[in-house]
């Protein structure tokens, strides 16, 4: 503690509550501008992280797209490929898509 300072007094009753409430310290016009450039500061955060979270859902979007779209086109492939096969072999048309499951 600084040599020259004093100790805070605190003006108790023996039950420890507080004699006096303390007044509020009265805002200055530096709190009250910094209040605001804070709020404006916190608005802007806040918008900010909403169009980093949008663009990280166009950029999974943009990503996951394409694989699909892929994926989507192997499958249908494979089943024209088997449709084509079979249709050659002389089965007949079938009523659906199968699945089939082998369990080992």
């Amino acid at each position: 503690m600084e040599p020259n300072r004093r100790p805070p007094i605190i003006d108790m009753t023996p039950e420890g509550e507080f004699r006096d409430p303390v007044p509020p310290r009265a805002m200055g016009t530096l709190d009250r501008m910094l209040a605001r450039i804070g709020a404006a500061g916190i608005l802007v955060a806040t918008v900010a992280i909403g169009l980093v979270l949008a663009g990280l859902a166009i950029l999974a979007i943009g990503i996951l797209l394409p694989i699909a779209l892929v994926a989507g086109a192997i499958g249908a492939g494979s089943l024209w490929w088997r449709m084509r096969r079979a249709r050659r072999t002389g089965a007949p048309p079938p009523a659906g898509v199968r699945f089939v499951v082998i369990r080992r």
